[in-house]
C-alpha cells in the first residue's frame, strides 16, 4: 500500500503521515463504513462520530439542526471554502483540528475574559465565549465547543442576542448541565436559522468536536475536486 493512495489520505488526519499510520486510519474507516451507511453528507457525519468514539451505537445520537439533515455539512463545508476561522472552546479541541485540508484560521476561546470571569463568577469557558462575542469573532465562524457545557450556553446567549456562527458543532460532555447546554443549542439555533451538529445524551467530548469538525474540512475538500455537489455560491474558491 502507497501513501499516495487517495483514499489513505482522505482520513489521514492530524499525525498520521506514515505508511502505517495511514493504512491503520483508512482501515479504521472501512471497518466504520460497515458499520454506518455512507449515502449522505448526514451519514459521513454519523460515521466520524463512531470513528471518534469507538462506538457504534453513537451513530443513532447525532443531530442535525437546519433544515435538512445535510444542511449543517454543508454549512459548514462552504465555510471551510470561504476560510473562515474556526473557534474552539478549549485548547484540546483545538490541538485536535486538523491542520491540512484548510485555510482557516484556528482559535480557541479559553484564555480570553478573565477579567468577566472574575467580576461575574461565570466560568472561564462562558467568559472566554462571551469576550469573543464582543469582538464579533463568532460571526460567520465555526464555532466548536467539545468540553465546556457552560460555554455551549453562553454561546446559545449570544445567538439569542443575533450572533449568526456559519454553523455550530457542540458537543459538550459530562453529568451537569452537559444535555442540557446541547438541548439549548439546538432551541436557538433553529429559531434562529443556525445550522448546527450536536448529540444527545451524556456523552461527547473534545475528540468527538474536533473529529466532527475535521469532517466538515473533508467535505471540503471533496467539494473542492468536485466530488461532493455542495452549494458553493459564496465560496471564492
Amino acid at each position: 500500500m502507497t501513501t499516495d493512495s487517495p483514499d489513505i489520505e482522505e482520513y489521514a488526519d492530524l499525525g498520521a503521515t506514515t505508511e502505517d499510520a495511514m493504512e491503520i486510519a483508512e482501515t479504521s474507516m472501512e471497518r466504520v463504513r460497515e458499520l454506518v451507511p455512507s449515502e449522505t453528507l448526514a451519514d459521513r457525519i454519523r460515521g466520524k462520530a463512531v470513528h471518534a468514539t469507538g462506538d457504534p451505537e453513537f451513530q443513532h445520537l447525532v443531530r442535525f439542526t437546519g433544515g435538512t439533515e445535510a444542511e449543517p455539512v454543508r454549512a459548514g463545508a462552504r465555510a471551510v471554502l470561504n476560510e473562515r476561522p474556526i473557534v474552539t472552546d478549549i485548547t484540546m479541541v483545538k490541538a485536535g483540528i486538523t491542520g491540512r485540508g484548510h485555510d482557516c484560521s484556528v482559535r480557541k476561546a479559553i484564555g480570553n475574559g478573565a477579567e468577566l470571569a472574575e467580576q461575574t463568577g461565570i466560568t472561564r469557558t462562558a467568559a472566554s465565549v462571551l469576550e469573543l462575542d464582543k469582538q464579533g469573532v463568532y460571526d460567520d465562524a465555526i464555532a466548536v465547543v467539545g468540553n465546556a457545557p457552560t460555554a455551549a450556553l453562553a454561546l446559545a446567549d449570544c445567538i439569542e442576542d443575533g450572533t449568526h456562527p456559519a454553523v455550530v458543532v457542540a458537543t459538550p460532555v459530562g453529568f451537569v448541565k452537559a444535555a442540557e447546554s446541547r438541548n439549548r443549542i439546538r432551541s436557538v439555533a433553529m429559531e434562529h436559522d443556525v445550522p448546527a451538529i450536536t448529540n444527545v445524551g451524556r456523552r461527547g467530548g473534545s475528540g468527538l468536536a474536533a473529529g466532527l469538525t475535521n469532517e466538515l474540512v473533508h467535505v471540503a475538500s471533496d467539494a473542492r475536486d468536485g466530488s461532493v455537489a455542495i452549494s458553493v455560491a459564496d465560496s471564492t474558491t
